[in-house]
């Protein structure tokens, strides 16, 4: 029941700071946003301090206020099928906030939230027990902050989340291609026309 909880949860955080900041509480998230080119890169950074800080912030409210000394066992996931399973989870979720967040077509949709945190959802169901469904580099700070993962294990998350995010981009660039108007000779209205 927990990835139900996981997704249900940024759904409604997605849903909630969306027309704030763009709902995007996640590095891999931010650097596939920039590709898109829909954030500047002048402000990555500050999301990313934001997303890290957040992320250790709550780790260390879960220790002292809620787990009161219970005690954890880290997770030691194997490393390729780690890999794998982070990549591909986070590379399906960067996609599916491009398509449903920042693509013209699906602009002003009120489902994006679901489609998101669904994805998470999906992703912690189906890998979770592979490599403990973070799909995003602040999620491990925190788990290892907490110490459900090792501190030598953080690599595997930043690697093939931030990787994700970028191929999702990229993949998302060449399947939606920027719209460019192209006058033709008729008095019809002109035509969109990928670039």
């Amino acid at each position: 029941i927990a990835p139900l909880a996981i997704g249900a949860a940024l759904m409604v955080m997605v849903f909630a700071g969306g027309h704030i900041s763009g709902g995007h509480y996640n590095p891999a998230v931010t650097l596939g946003v920039l590709i898109r080119g829909k954030v500047k890169p002048a402000d990555v950074v500050p999301y990313w301090i934001a997303q890290f800080v957040a992320a250790a912030v709550a780790a260390f409210l879960v220790i002292k206020v809620l787990r009161l000394g219970a005690p954890v066992t880290a997770i030691a996931p194997k490393v390729g099928p780690a890999l794998l399973a982070e990549f591909l989870f986070t590379f399906a979720l960067v996609y599916v906030v491009l398509n449903t967040a920042t693509a013209e077509g699906t602009s002003g949709n009120s489902f994006y939230g679901l489609a998101i945190g669904m994805t998470v959802m999906t992703g912690a169901f189906a890998v979770g027990d592979i490599s403990g469904g973070a799909f995003n580099p602040a999620v491990a700070l925190g788990i290892t902050v907490m110490g459900i993962s090792s501190w030598n294990n953080i690599w595997m998350y930043l690697v093939a989340n931030l990787a994700g995010g970028a191929v999702a981009a990229v993949i998302f660039q060449m399947v939606n291609p920027p719209m460019q108007t192209t006058p033709i000779a008729t008095d019809e209205p002109p035509y969109e026309t990928p670039r």
